[in-house]
C-alpha cells in the first residue's frame, strides 16, 4: 500500500487549515495506505492531536528553534530525510508562499515530478491522477507525474477536512535536524504580522474583493463591511493594488494570491484574464458592475448590474439583518 506525506502548515503550534485539506487529498491517493503528516517549527509537536483527528496515521515532528524562521535548504533537507526514510510515493503542500519555494527544492533534492496548483487528485489502479489548471486557469490537463515521488501543492478549498473515526494514538516521531551552516545563505530574518480578526485570504470560505471602480482607498470602506458583516476576508485586483486602493497582500490573482473560497464577491472587477486566474474554482461567483457587458459576468454565478456604491451598502445591511435573525 503507498504511503502519502503531507507538510503541515502551522503558526506557533496552531495549524492552518489547509492541513485538514491536505489530510482529506492524501487519504484520497491512500488506498487504504498511510497518510504521514510532517510539521516543522517550535511547537511542531502540540499539533500531533489535531492532525491524528483530522486522519494522519503517523506524526514527524521537527520542533526545533533551529526552524524557528523558514530556511529554504535547511527546511529540504529535513524533508528530504524523511522522504528518503519514508519512501512516500506522494508528497503534498497547500499551496503558499512558503510551498511555492520549497516543492520545487524538495522535487529537484529527490528526484520526483513537480505538480504545483492542483485542483484535483485521484489514485485508482495504483496510478495517481491529478488536475491543474492552465492557460491562465482558462483550461485544465490532466496528468499522471513521470517519476516518483510526486511532489504536489494543492489548491485550498478544494477537498473538505474530515474527522477521523477512530484517530491515531500512536506517538510523535521526531525528524532530525542537521543544523549545518551552508543552510542559512538564505534565511527569513522576521516575519511582520498584522494583529487581525479577518480570516487569511488563501483560506478564507468567504472572499469579498474589489477593483479600481472603487475609485480610493477610503471607498473601499464598503468592501471592508460587507466582509466583516459575512465573516469574510476582503480582497482586491491587481488594477485596485497598483492604484493604492488596497495592500499587495489583499491582491488575488496570477501575481497575487489564489483564492478557491465557498462564496467570492467581485465588486467593481471587470473580469481580466489576470484576476480570472485566481478566484475561477470559487465554488459561487458574485459579481456587482455597473457595466452589463463586464467580462466577469461570463464567469459569475450570481450578477448584479447597478451602481455599487448602493448595491453593496445595501446588501451590507440585509446580510447583517439575516445573521442577526
Amino acid at each position: 500500500m503507498p504511503e502519502i506525506l503531507i507538510v503541515a502548515e502551522h503558526r506557533n503550534g496552531v495549524l492552518k487549515k489547509t492541513a485538514g485539506e491536505l489530510l482529506a487529498a492524501a487519504s484520497t491517493l491512500a488506498a487504504g495506505g498511510k497518510v504521514l503528516a510532517a510539521v516543522l517549527g517550535p511547537g511542531a509537536a502540540a499539533c500531533a492531536g489535531e492532525l491524528y483527528a483530522w486522519g494522519a496515521d503517523a506524526v514527524l515532528a521537527a520542533d526545533s528553534p533551529a526552524l524557528a524562521n523558514y530556511s529554504s535548504l535547511r527546511w529540504t533537507r529535513v524533508l528530504a530525510g524523511a522522504i528518503a526514510a519514508k519512501k512516500p510515493s506522494a508528497v503534498l503542500l497547500s499551496v503558499s508562499s512558503l510551498s511555492r519555494d520549497l516543492a520545487g527544492r524538495l522535487a529537484a533534492r529527490t528526484g520526483g515530478s513537480l505538480a504545483s496548483d492542483c485542483t484535483g487528485l485521484s489514485a485508482a489502479g495504483g496510478a495517481t491522477t491529478l488536475v491543474r489548471p492552465i492557460l491562465a486557469g482558462r483550461a485544465s490537463i490532466t496528468a499522471s507525474p513521470a517519476a516518483s515521488p510526486l511532489i504536489a501543492t494543492v489548491r485550498p478549498n478544494v477537498f473538505t477536512p474530515q474527522k477521523a473515526a477512530t484517530p491515531s494514538t500512536a506517538s510523535v516521531e521526531t525528524l532530525a535536524v542537521e543544523e549545518n551552516p551552508a543552510d542559512l545563505r538564505v534565511l527569513v530574518k522576521e516575519v511582520a504580522t498584522v494583529a487581525s480578526t479577518r480570516p487569511e485570504l488563501a483560506e478564507a470560505a468567504i472572499v469579498v474583493s474589489g477593483g479600481r471602480s472603487l475609485g480610493s482607498a477610503d471607498a473601499f470602506k464598503i468592501v471592508y463591511d460587507l466582509a466583516d458583516a459575512l465573516g469574510a476576508a476582503p480582497g482586491a485586483s491587481r488594477a485596485a493594488v497598483d492604484a493604492g486602493y488596497a495592500p499587495h497582500s489583499m491582491q488575488v490573482g496570477q501575481t497575487g494570491k489564489t483564492v478557491a473560497p465557498a462564496l467570492y464577491f467581485a465588486i467593481g472587477i471587470s473580469g481580466a484574464i489576470q484576476h480570472l486566474a485566481g478566484m475561477r474554482t470559487s465554488k459561487y461567483i458574485v459579481a456587482i458592475n455597473s457595466d452589463a457587458n463586464a467580462p466577469i459576468f461570463k464567469l459569475a454565478d450570481y450578477g448584479i448590474v447597478g451602481d455599487l456604491f448602493q448595491v453593496v451598502p445595501a446588501l451590507t445591511e440585509e446580510f447583517k439583518k439575516l445573521l442577526k435573525a
